[in-house]
């Protein structure tokens, strides 16, 4: 291979929801710039892209593949992404690493959910994307529904059609191109193409998309709009540059017609990408972290970004990167920004798959892949000495399935964190979190076909039987009311003994209460002088307010962090489940001490029983924590949603219509969401797709309550 410049360099991402064809598109456009002399498919899993043992199995994308091809005297790197929401961590990297996205629309369905969860994604990150319609080869195939989608979700002035079909579905065979008024005719098993003059019969149809595409391309240039108000028109070449400058505003979306599996119209959609989608030096990238812009210069100082590690059997971790400035040749030394460690990059490679080339240099703007890399991960970056950039971490969307898991032989504990370790590098969307608190390996991620993929990874690669287990939600115990109690730890055995006796009123915390200065319990008026303040921030969330109310040395001060402590214990383990306590304030006012038997223990034991108590008096609650749900649903299965919601004690914030999805807002118990993934799929025939953050914590119903208190006395039990 020969060494590419960086103005002779594509990045694109394939994309689009499962089903669209993005992995016959990638395996098409290898077979058509000569990296690869036969064409696989996905049937019959031999595609360049899907090539792990996994992907087999469930014939589609699950990994980000990294691809490439020569065209034009062009390098042009592919990223093919997953299409399956589980997956869409893929999806954020593959367009972390390019420049533009050709975003695949199945001609029989049109903008689906998925497109309109990608479209945001590209939105966020400002890409210009360019529309293939796909699979015009299809009995159902619908293009004037395709298109008619696309303007009603991203603008109708904004998508504007490049080529239309001829003969659309099973006899599929023609394209008319409106920017080059041609007409390419397809025949064969590889689509052979015949380029034509427009027939008569086309000419007024296809004359009126052009004259659009002209106006579109003159309204993203003022000297274009000068030049097509003296002539009328535009040439090929002005036309390219106005659509280029519409890409990069994402004020322009052209549409081209394909079918990858027959090898149609992907020589002309390449012809494209190379002609007007935009080289690495011609996109405005994230700054560093410093703030410092960093060109895409082949002559400037070494730096790349890694945005991708994966561990390929006999050949172990491999880190994809992109050159985001100067030249990296074979044997070069390079420092990490993120840990500071030397890196030496003793062999380059370029990748199309697991096929490896190797390379001895690569410029500003190319993606190539190292190996043996020491300490270098996804997300670091690589410098010259004394080069301190750093850029920032890939955002991936926060998880929205969970679950706990446990080896089924118990001396598998650490295998299994060692193997959870490392598919959490591969894939940072899934997360790991050994939880003190549950007692639990919470495992989360997108869905629950995700952490299926990663429990067939752990038994089949890793060797580990484990099995799936109910997530316990982290519930948080409060109070509701006022309550005052008193304790007497006396402890005498032989020789010292212990004694400790507090008295503290606790009550609800909530932000901005003034200190207390009286309470009134029963009857009894309490007044407190405040003497000292200690605020804990609990590490679980909430508030502890401990005040110092002693009066006239009846507690030596030397023992207030005792009786502090003593509380924290029991805040630890609540009282009603055993779930942490928050949001609360206690005011210590009275006690007594022993002059040779009062020590730190007694006086921590005296706190930790009477919060105990004061705790049971004081109108305990339990609260649980609520989840924002958003869900993307079709308008057809709007009700079903609702209803399910409902069941799960939603409290819906707002609906409202969107570009031709309903979107569904609404607050939801954590304990109502286990395996919701699944259940909406069900629902709406996996044409429905949410996100969840987490919001706050409420206090759970009383029915719930009883239940929760009735479950925790069995387990207790047990």
């Amino acid at each position: 291979m020969k060494n590419y410049k960086t103005n002779e360099i594509k990045n694109i991402a394939l994309l689009g929801s499962a089903g669209s064809g993005k992995t016959t598109l990638a395996e098409t456009m290898m077979f058509e710039g000569g990296v690869i002399d036969r064409r696989g498919d996905v049937a019959s899993n031999n595609t360049v892209s899907d090539y792990h043992k996994i992907e087999h199995q469930y014939q589609s994308s699950i990994y980000s593949t990294v691809l490439y091809t020569e065209f034009m005297n062009k390098k042009l790197n592919i990223l093919d992404t997953p299409g399956s929401d589980d997956f869409v961590g893929g999806v954020i990297t593959g367009m972390r690493a390019t420049d533009t996205s050709v975003m695949l629309i199945n001609a029989q369905h049109g903008v689906e959910v998925g497109t309109e969860i990608l479209s945001r994604y590209c939105e966020a990150r400002k890409k210009p994307v360019i529309f293939a319609i796909n699979q015009l080869d299809s009995e159902k195939a619908n293009f004037e529904n395709s298109t008619e989608s696309l303007k009603s979700r991203f603008g109708n002035n904004k998508v504007v059609l490049v080529q239309y079909p001829i003969n659309i579905g099973e006899n599929f065979d023609a394209i008319i191109d409106v920017l080059l008024m041609k007409m390419y005719k397809f025949k064969g098993e590889n689509g052979e193409r015949e380029i034509l003059d427009i027939p008569e019969e086309e000419k007024e149809r296809a004359e009126e998309l052009h004259n659009i595409l002209v106006e579109s391309a003159a309204e993203n240039d003022e000297d274009l709009m000068e030049l097509y108000f003296d002539k009328g028109t535009l040439n090929e070449d002005e036309m390219r540059k106005g659509i280029a400058a519409g890409m990069s505003a994402r004020s322009l979306f052209p549409v081209f017609c394909i079918s990858a599996q027959k090898d149609m119209g992907v020589k002309r959609l390449m012809e494209f990408i190379i002609n007007v989608a935009p080289y690495p030096n011609e996109v405005i990238l994230p700054s560093a972290e410093n703030g410092t812009e960093v060109k895409c210069d082949a002559d400037g100082p070494v730096s790349l970004f890694i945005f991708k590690t994966s561990i390929e059997e006999h050949v172990g971790e491999i880190n994809y990167f992109k050159v985001r400035s100067g030249t990296i040749k074979e044997g070069m030394d390079l420092l990490n920004s993120n840990n500071q460690t030397k890196e030496r990059l003793s062999q380059l490679y370029i990748v199309a798959g697991k096929n490896r080339e190797k390379v001895t240099q690569l410029e500003a703007g190319d993606i190539g892949a190292a190996v043996k890399l020491k300490n270098t991960k996804t997300n670091h970056t690589l410098n010259d000495p004394g080069n301190e950039w750093k850029y920032g971490s890939i955002k991936y969307p926060e998880p929205k399935y969970r679950t706990a898991i446990k080896p089924k032989s118990e001396g598998d504990e650490e295998r299994l964190g060692e193997a959870l370790n490392k598919i959490h590098e591969e894939d940072p969307t899934i997360k790991i979190e050994y939880s003190k608190e549950l007692k639990q390996i919470i495992v989360s991620g997108q869905g629950e076909h995700h952490l299926n993929i990663m429990k067939w990874r752990l038994e089949h690669e890793f060797k580990l039987e484990i099995e799936f287990i109910s997530p316990k939600i982290p519930y948080r115990e409060t109070i509701t009311k006022i309550s005052q109690s008193s304790y007497r730890h006396k402890k005498q055995s032989g020789g010292a003994g212990q004694f400790g006796e507090v008295h503290m009123i606790v009550e609800p915390y909530h932000e901005g209460m003034p200190a207390p200065t009286s309470f009134k319990i029963n009857g009894q008026e309490f007044k407190m002088n405040v003497r000292g303040e200690e605020t804990v921030e609990l590490p679980w969330g909430g508030k502890l307010i401990f005040y110092n109310c002693i009066v006239g040395g009846v507690i030596d001060t030397r023992f207030l962090p005792a009786v502090l402590k003593g509380i924290m214990e029991k805040m630890e383990q609540g009282p009603l489940t055993g779930s942490y306590a928050r949001d609360i304030r206690v005011s210590l006012y009275d006690g007594k001490m022993h002059p040779v038997d009062s020590n730190e223990i007694s006086f921590k034991l005296a706190g930790r029983n009477a919060f105990k108590d004061a705790f049971r008096e004081a109108g305990p609650k339990i609260m649980e924590p609520i989840y924002d749900v958003e869900v993307l649903v079709p308008a057809d299965c709007m009700g079903d949603v609702m209803s399910d919601l409902q069941t799960r004690r939603a409290i819906v914030q707002g609906m409202s219509s969107e570009k031709g999805f309903e979107v569904l807002k609404a607050k939801v118990p954590l304990a109502e969401m286990n395996r919701y993934s699944t259940s909406l799929s069900s629902l709406t025939g996996g044409r429905a797709t949410y996100s969840m953050k987490y919001a706050e914590y409420m206090q759970v119903p009383g029915d719930v309550q009883e239940k929760l208190l009735a479950a925790y006395v069995d387990e207790s039990d047990e």
